[in-house]
Order: C-alpha cells, then structure tokens, then sequence
C-alpha cells in the first residue's frame, strides 16, 4: 500500500485541526493582532523552557496558537510540515491539554448551576483562582461559587501543564 505523501498528512491534520477548533468554538479574539501577539509570546516561552515536559507543552502552545489563528480566519504563520516523528506528541498533547481545560469549564460552569454552562468556552489556564474569576466574570456567574467549584474540581479534573 502507497504512504500518503507529506502534503496529504498536512491536508488531514489541517482538517482534523478544523474539525476540533469547530468543536471547541473559543470566540473570535479582538484585535486580529491578538493572535500574532499571542504566538510571539508562545514562541518566547518555548524557547526559555528547559525540561522535555515544559519543551512539550510549549511546542503545543505555539501549535494551538498557529491552528487558532488559521481556523479564525488570521493565519499567522503556517504549521510546519507535519513530521510524524517530530510533531505527533506536541500535537497530541496539545489536544489533550486544551480539550481538558475547555472540559473543565464548561463543568464548573455545570456545577455552578449555569443555565448558560454550553456557552462557556474557555481554555485558559484554570490552575490559578484569579484565571477563574476573569471566567466567571465573562460568562456573569457568582465568582465565589465559581471559584469554590473550580477549586474543588482542580483536585480530581486531570490538567496538563
């Protein structure tokens, strides 16, 4: 059987990518310099991180910031050509680490009891209490509750860093 050739592996992560940012529907960032800015400081991140698991996640962060912006119409910069044997973890990863965070809010959200809990879409980083109080404030639900809940979901909700 014929390999798919590099540019047919590009053509499905891209379309893989699609699908998921569909899924996750994050809204539209303003300024459309939002996104550049935001990979500038991914890009800085990366190259200050020393461990393999910071490298990793860093490398997913400028992922998801490249395929973020290209899915909301503000290409940036375009992904490497997909590398089987260089990209498949970060990307994993960076499914994975994002997809949890998205999970996690839209449960707090849940838990807190609000009615608009599917409309929460947020995928910062909610290891910090000040992280989930600018959530609850963008999506007007009691910030203690919140807080309280996230906290308490922080214990069992597996997070990557």
């Amino acid at each position: 059987m014929r390999q798919p050739t590099r540019t047919a592996l590009d053509r499905l992560l891209h379309r893989l990518l699609n699908r998921w940012h569909a899924v996750l529907s994050l809204p539209c960032q303003s300024p459309p310099t939002w996104y550049r800015a935001r990979l500038i400081e991914e890009l800085r991140e990366l190259r200050s991180a020393t461990t393999t698991v910071s490298r990793l996640s860093e490398t997913a962060d400028v992922f998801f910031s490249i395929s973020r912006a290209r899915h909301d119409g503000f290409p940036v910069r375009r992904l490497p050509p997909l590398s089987l044997a260089r990209h498949t973890a970060p990307m994993i990863y960076m499914v994975a680490k994002y997809t949890l965070r998205w999970g996690f809010y839209r449960t707090a959200a849940r838990l807190c009891g609000a009615k608009e809990w599917k409309g929460v879409r947020e995928v910062i980083n909610p290891a910090k209490d000040h992280k989930l109080g600018e959530v609850s404030a963008r999506h007007s639900i009691d910030p203690d509750k919140f807080r309280n809940t996230g906290r308490m979901l922080r214990r069992v909700w597996p997070l990557l860093p």
